[in-house]
């Protein structure tokens, strides 16, 4: 399916909101990465205490926000960190799978399981929420084919080939080089992934990662949530000349709004502040932010951050970077990858899920047409999805 033909009858002389409204209806957000069950995961997954039907102000995500923000779709990630041991990491990968079908199965009316771009379709046709999985790190897997396979017939629709540590065959972005990109397990592992009609996600990953990745797929490759490395120099980002491949490859980028991927400002603070925790041996830290060392020198950092605020990223930043993206790969080649409770700040007008119509309303002020929004909500994934699907062996099954 094009984006054409997902794209809204309401003129783009409609007033704005009334604009995106009837687009967000015709074309839902999918949206390629949200960490609500990790979050859950530090809650010990209490859907009864966590009840997501009603509002969670403490997390970025709830059913009413969803609705509010015109989300169809959703990557649920089934994250667990990159330094776990691979045996646990297999293990708790399992478990955050279990909690993805608990939400669907605790929430019917509003969740649909889904493994293919049909399966959307007809959740969206039942006025429902259509729920994949993507598991974020290659240390998921342990290094076997096996684990791969099994969590594609659980219903993980993308693997990010690693996360913020490298894996025995990939290099991630925020580790030291190790094999150059991919190694010829790492080839074997995309080549499997085309195979079962697993995405291959390049969020994450070294550059040298990402162009051997696209050298090797046979299917569109998507990028969950990243962002331009020409608008905000940060490892996480994505370099023009990668992005300049999509076109050939089918794939897409769906843009993240993690401050630091997106504001030069916050990216540059960031490294300001690791520094001066490492000047004053504070590198470890809880997890409500508070130091680990000693006070005299957790009193100094303070007095730092007091004198030094936190820069804030924008919505507007945000929309550069899909001006950027869709300059650069083409309308075709863009979506959006929220990464919504998987950081604890998000850029100004961009709050929570339900953020979506206003960075939508911006980006038609800026004259995107009522097609390339529409490709950019969700017709470019389902595209990708589709795609994967043809290239994939019928016999291992959808």
């Amino acid at each position: 399916m094009t984006a054409a033909e997902t794209s809204p009858a309401a003129p783009t002389s409609a007033a704005p909101t009334d604009r995106i409204a009837a687009l967000l209806k015709a074309a839902p957000v999918f949206d390629g990465h949200n960490d609500l069950p990790w979050a859950l995961r530090g809650r010990g997954y209490d859907l009864q205490a966590t009840d997501i039907a009603e509002s969670q102000p403490e997390l970025h995500t709830d059913i009413p926000r969803l609705r509010a923000g015109g989300v169809g779709a959703q990557f649920w990630s089934v994250f667990v960190p990159g330094d776990l041991p691979q045996g646990e990491a297999v293990t708790a990968t399992l478990e955050q799978i279990d909690c993805v079908q608990r939400i669907i199965a605790r929430y019917p009316d509003t969740f649909a399981a889904a493994r293919t771009a049909a399966d959307v379709r007809a959740a969206w046709s039942t006025g429902r929420i259509a729920s994949l999985m993507g598991a974020e790190g290659g240390h998921s897997i342990d290094s076997s084919l096996g684990v791969l396979r099994v969590l594609r017939k659980l219903g993980v629709a993308y693997l990010t080939l690693t996360h913020n540590q490298n894996v025995p065959w990939a290099d991630s972005a925020t580790d030291e080089p190790n094999v150059g990109g991919l190694n010829d397990f790492g080839r074997e592992v995309v080549a499997e992934m085309n195979r079962i009609g697993m995405l291959v996600d390049l969020s994450h990953v070294a550059p040298s990662t990402m162009r051997d990745a696209l050298d090797v797929s046979t299917a569109p490759v998507i990028f969950s949530h990243s962002s331009c490395r020409a608008l905000c120099d940060h490892v996480r980002d994505v370099p023009d000349d990668v992005l300049e491949r999509l076109p050939d490859n089918n794939g897409v980028i769906m843009l993240t709004f993690v401050p630091g991927f997106v504001s030069q400002e916050c990216a540059d603070h960031r490294v300001a502040e690791q520094a001066e925790r490492h000047r004053l041996k504070l590198e470890r830290w809880l997890d409500d932010g508070g130091a680990v060392g000693d006070p005299d020198a957790v009193t100094e950092f303070k007095a730092w951050q007091i004198d030094h605020p936190t820069p804030q990223a924008t919505l507007q930043q945000v929309a550069d970077h899909l001006d950027h993206a869709r300059e650069v790969a083409g309308p075709a080649h863009v979506g959006l990858g929220g990464d919504f409770d998987g950081v604890p700040v998000l850029p100004q007008g961009i709050p929570d899920v339900s953020g979506y119509p206003a960075l939508l309303t911006e980006l038609a002020e800026r004259g995107w047409s009522n097609e390339d929004l529409a490709g950019l909500t969700s017709g470019n994934i389902l595209r990708v999805l589709e795609d994967a699907e043809r290239i994939a062996d019928p016999g291992f099954g959808a």
